[in-house]
């Protein structure tokens, strides 16, 4: 398959060969649009927020990026692609929390500008009585996000891989006027939670696999829900969070053109995704 099909259509964007594909699966996918099938669902509104770098995150940032693409570069040399496959993916990890919390690998020197304009979009949408879901990849994300809710007064409930009383949570988060803000993970808020109080939701950071993203979108945007879906995607310019968009962007263009739908997840990398995604 990787051969005939993955390399020649995503690497070389081949449209013969998307073409032959899709031709031979299509007889076996029976594809069912949310908005073609629940045409009663209220609109969902999505958007991207780009937050600029303060002048030290931006150092660190390409003090780190300059050193693990050298370093990646070097071991692959030695090494090769798939026995470096660790390390690229401990490089990248570190550049998303740089990019989102800082705070988490300099030693709370450098506070992240994207909590700032979190709390502040925050403070405004539930001042005209909204209720909102926040969702973040890394947990010390949202125990940055936690303690800037409790500063400013806010009630709010967390939601992690690790809570147990979940239905309490929901109860409360859905019924209880004063729980304005629900934070979880991003892959917690993908298992078919029903969030309809929420119509507003903010990603604080994004995620390789744009499905995942609407998965969690959907605890608010489903059937229950009689207002309009306002979904916001936090992202800071320059840096890994930008390339990773443009991957979502590809990632769903070449699954379109097969079955058009996005069900891709952080492949195996190879010296030319290290070179996009590390490099200037």
């Amino acid at each position: 398959f990787n051969k005939f099909y993955s390399v020649p259509i995503q690497k070389e964007n081949d449209k013969e060969v998307s073409k032959e594909l899709r031709k031979k699966v299509y007889p076996f996918i029976l594809r069912r649009l949310k908005k073609d099938v629940l045409k009663e669902l209220p609109d969902k509104i999505e958007q991207t927020l780009y937050v600029e770098m303060s002048p030290e995150q931006k150092e660190f940032y390409e003090q780190r990026r300059n050193f693990y693409y050298r370093s990646v570069k070097e071991q692959i040399a030695e090494s090769g692609v798939k026995k470096t496959q660790f390390y690229i993916l401990q490089a990248l990890s570190e550049l998303r929390q740089i990019a989102s919390i800082p705070e988490s690998k300099s030693g709370n020197t450098i506070i992240s500008p994207k909590r700032e304009v979190l709390i502040e979009n925050i403070k405004e949408v539930i001042a005209n009585d909204h209720k909102v879901l926040v969702f973040a990849n890394f947990l010390n994300a949202l125990d940055s996000i936690a303690e800037d809710l409790e500063k400013a007064g806010i009630k709010y409930l967390l939601m992690t891989g690790a809570t147990k009383d979940r239905k309490d949570l929901i109860d409360k988060f859905q019924n209880f006027s004063e729980y304005k803000v629900f934070l979880m993970t991003l892959k917690t808020g993908g298992l078919g939670l029903n969030l309809t109080a929420a119509d507003y939701i903010f990603i604080f950071d994004p995620w390789w696999n744009k499905s995942a993203e609407n998965q969690a979108i959907d605890r608010a945007h489903r059937i229950g829900q009689d207002k309009t879906v306002f979904s916001y995607k936090l992202i800071t310019k320059g840096t890994i969070e930008e390339k990773i968009l443009l991957l979502q962007e590809k990632k769903i263009e070449l699954f379109e053109s097969i079955i058009s739908e996005d069900t891709s997840t952080l492949k195996t990398l190879d010296e030319k995704d290290v070179d996009f995604i590390l490099g200037n």
